[in-house]
């Protein structure tokens, strides 16, 4: 087999593949020696059909076979021998690829185009000056979070009168032209109404003060302006039958619930933290905090890794791609979505595959490996970020293992603990190789630089 390849400006590549006779015969006749032995064709016995027929079968087949696996094997492999760093998957040349005859014996060539990474160096140290922004747990942080326990541990009581955020239930029943029900109209029991989210002012206004037993008269469509979903949900309708509905409806109100958050106390700081783990209030805000601030640093850690990448990008400077054969292969990988769509989305793609370049390099040179312990220890806290949400923030280990366990079971799950896991680990390092400036920052001003990027 003969292989050459070049690539004068550096990023369009061309390899040609010469396949020889001898690259592939001996293991062809193999495989067709190993079909003969287990062919079976009347008038023949088993291992007896004649090769000539055998070939004549299956000698294309099996040699088409066999080429290609040796064009993946050796281009691959030459690839990786030369460290030549290909962008996405190699493609037939446009213009020299001959169509090949296989039925003929010889020579086959096949020519490729490869798209090669543009040569660039991403280098940092202690000259390179970033700032890290380190969110303050104050005060306003802790109440907003002591306030969100105690909603998600409060329940819903029975209330006298209306007020606030209350939940109303009662009894729909569609009215006529003249205000009285209308015979064969929408009727509705248990129709569950929060004034609190009612568009219209005035239809919301009708509420304030109502109390059981009332009887209230309102429109919904009114109510919930351009939005006949929220409109058939409440008469418990299909859409469709609201299409056209511009009636009032009276409302008698059958119970009015109060949402009451949990008092801070005891019972709370158990539900939260475990039982007997913090003693009073002062205790429970102070592992408050302690629960927040890894919280935080994550967020901070996330803009330290995107103000690292629009400095060392600069740095880099502009980076020449094989735009039209990279077009190609993003064309290859999204068929179904045509070259429009790459057309619209090519300019961003480059410029995460120029993050992807530079992150390798950076990867590389700061020696950065992740091990299974390192995935285990990503997924774990994925987990126990997604039970804190529920206010559940003493969920045992062997728990968090168990559901770890089985999101590693997942190639999807694992390719994502291995990126977060890469990007934590260059983070931390890359911390102690430029020089920070760490600045603290409230929650709200950090949000406000967040939103102006």
């Amino acid at each position: 087999m003969k292989i050459t390849f070049e690539c004068p400006d550096k990023i369009n590549g061309l390899m040609t593949m010469v396949i020889e006779p001898a690259d592939y015969q001996e293991k062809v006749e193999k495989t067709l020696k190993d079909y003969r032995k287990k062919a079976q064709v009347p008038g023949f016995r088993p291992g007896q059909v004649p090769m000539g027929m055998i070939k004549r079968q299956y000698g294309t087949a099996v040699k088409v076979e066999e080429v290609n696996r040796l064009i993946s094997e050796k281009l691959y492999g030459y690839i990786q021998e030369n460290k030549i760093q290909m962008l996405g998957e190699p493609l037939p040349n446009e213009e020299k690829q001959k169509p090949q005859d296989f039925e003929k014996e010889g020579d086959l060539e096949f020519v490729f185009d490869i798209a090669v990474a543009p040569e660039m160096k991403a280098e940092l140290s202690a000259k390179d000056k970033l700032t890290y922004y380190d969110i303050k747990v104050d005060d306003k942080l802790v109440d907003d979070q002591v306030q969100m326990y105690a909603s998600q541990a409060g329940e819903f009581k029975p209330a006298e009168v209306f007020s606030g955020n209350d939940t109303i239930t009662g009894d729909l029943r569609q009215l006529d032209k003249d205000g009285n029900t209308l015979e064969g109209g929408i009727t509705t029991e248990g129709a569950m109404v929060m004034p609190a989210y009612i568009k219209d002012e005035e239809q919301r206004k009708l509420f304030d003060g109502a109390k059981p037993g009332d009887i209230i008269t309102f429109n919904p469509k009114k109510a919930y302006p351009n939005n006949d979903a929220e409109v058939a949900a409440l008469l418990k309708v299909q859409k469709d039958d609201v299409k056209d509905l511009e009636a009032d409806f009276s409302y008698q109100i059958t119970e009015i619930r109060h949402f009451q958050p949990a008092e801070v106390n005891q019972a709370l700081f158990d539900r939260v933290f475990g039982e007997g783990t913090v003693k009073d209030e002062k205790e429970f805000r102070q592992k408050i905090a302690e629960t927040l601030k890894p919280q935080l640093q994550g967020n901070s850690d996330y803009k330290f890794l995107m103000d690292l990448r629009a400095y060392v990008e600069k740095k880099v400077g502009d980076v020449t791609f094989p735009e039209a054969l990279l077009k190609r292969v993003m064309i290859q990988n999204n068929k179904d979505k045509g070259a429009d769509y790459v057309e619209k989305n090519f300019e961003g793609s480059i410029r995460e595959l120029k993050w992807h370049l530079i992150k390798e390099q950076l990867v590389a040179a700061n020696d950065i490996k992740v091990e299974e312990d390192d995935l285990k220890a990503i997924a774990k806290d994925a987990i126990r970020q997604q039970f804190a949400q529920y206010g559940m923030s003493n969920v045992p280990d062997d728990i968090l293992e168990n559901y770890a366990a089985e999101q590693m079971k997942k190639r999807e799950n694992v390719e994502g603990f291995v990126d977060r896991a890469i990007d934590q680990k260059l983070i931390e390092k890359l911390k102690t190789v430029v020089k920070l400036t760490t600045k603290e920052v409230s929650l709200e001003d950090f949000n406000k630089m967040m939103q102006e990027k």
